[in-house]
């Protein structure tokens, strides 16, 4: 409440307007890496860090952008048809708003005033939270209704058009669908989603490498590339093979011979994720939180070996912290390549292992980390005042 009060206060200052405030959270995810645009099983939660949005009218066709993080102003047209990508930040929003005036007649010129609590480049999904805060607050500014799923997908196809990133849908879907206190067992490819409550003694803490390694963008487009191309691949033996999911690691390894080796291996990861994401479901229902935890660490090994998307200071610590008393399970987590790694803390531990993982981390690395105790929060909605 503090940060959209302060964030109401300083749009007023700007704009001279009272604005309404949205705001979606940024997520973790217990388990399924790299499923998701393989139409597997993910199951995230969404935590309090979050992205703040305040909106009020403006005259005219244009959106009037500006972001306290960078501190920079953009201005579009809604009228506008130049090129879809620009590379900036404003991409985001800029295509959330295009794809609602396609979708639902003309959004009616705003002033948008954004403050993002969610790290960069860190695996918590800080894309997604601009986009489905921005969404909410276009959607309301508009007079205009959508489902939490349709804003989901709509925010997604965003991303994909607009920022050249050929995401999943589960980041935008963790942002409009959680429940506090609770995970989300999300099938990606039927979209039904499944929450899961999440037992009041464990924390999530998110362990922040501070590394983001330049390739990240370019090797997740690379590794999509390569899980589609071991479904051709597959298609000969398997006519009608429509995705990764639709094999179980048995089956997939019956053809270990018959491909190439590296696409195998990351067909391998995907198929054997998705075991351990329904595995890890039925532990946590359970309230098994031993096997939950052993499901991350088998999650963990596969990224790093099978498909490569981990890096050193990842590795440091998540072997950091899956040595540490009050640890039921660690991994990385996001895309790869830096950013976070996430630990499931008994909560009568979490503030000794924010402390020692911390200290730990500095000594192997020299990187001073960031960690975030968290819990399981709320998906976007508007912040009443």
């Amino acid at each position: 409440m503090d940060a959209a009060i302060a964030l109401a206060l300083r749009f007023r200052e700007k704009f001279g307007a009272i604005p309404k405030i949205f705001r979606a959270p940024g997520r973790v995810n217990l388990i399924g890496e790299h499923t998701d645009y393989n139409e597997g099983w993910v199951m995230p939660a969404a935590i309090q860090l979050a992205t703040y949005v305040a909106i009020a009218p403006a005259p005219g066709r244009r959106i009037t952008v500006h972001s306290e993080n960078i501190p920079e102003t953009v201005t579009f047209d809604l009228d506008d048809s130049g090129p879809l990508r620009r590379g900036h930040w404003s991409d985001y929003v800029r295509g959330v708003a295009v794809c609602i005036d396609r979708a639902a007649g003309p959004i009616p010129a705003a002033n948008l005033l954004i403050r993002g609590g969610v790290p960069l480049g860190a695996g918590l999904s800080s894309s997604a939270a601009l986009e489905v805060a921005a969404a909410f607050a276009l959607l309301a500014h508009s007079g205009v209704s959508m489902n939490p799923a349709e804003i989901a997908l709509l925010c997604q196809r965003a991303e994909n058009e607009f920022a050249g990133v050929r995401c999943g849908v589960m980041d935008q879907f963790a942002a409009c669908l959680a429940r506090a206190n609770h995970a989300m067992l999300l099938d990606c490819r039927s979209l039904e989603a499944r929450q899961l409550a999440f037992p009041p003694e464990v924390r999530l803490a998110v362990c922040n490498t501070m590394v983001r390694h330049a390739l990240a963008a370019g090797e997740y487009n690379r590794r999509r590339e390569e899980c589609e191309a071991g479904v051709r691949a597959l298609s000969r033996f398997l006519p009608g093979l429509r995705a990764l999911r639709d094999l179980t690691p048995d089956r997939l390894a019956e053809f270990c011979s018959a491909i190439d080796p590296l696409v195998f291996r990351r067909c391998r990861h995907v198929v054997t994720e998705n075991a351990r994401v329904l595995a890890a479901a039925e532990a946590l229902e359970r309230g098994d939180l031993g096997k939950l935890g052993k499901r991350m660490e088998a999650s963990h090994i596969s990224l790093r070996d099978d498909y490569q998307v981990s890096c050193e200071e990842l590795n440091v610590m998540v072997d950091s912290a899956s040595a540490m008393e009050g640890v039921y399970g660690a991994r990385m987590m996001g895309g790869g390549f830096g950013g976070c790694a996430l630990a499931l803390v008994d909560a009568g531990r979490a503030d000794a292992f924010a402390r020692d993982i911390s200290e730990r981390y500095f000594q192997r690395t020299g990187i001073r980390g960031q960690v975030h105790i968290c819990r399981a929060a709320e998906g976007a909605g508007e912040v009443r005042l």
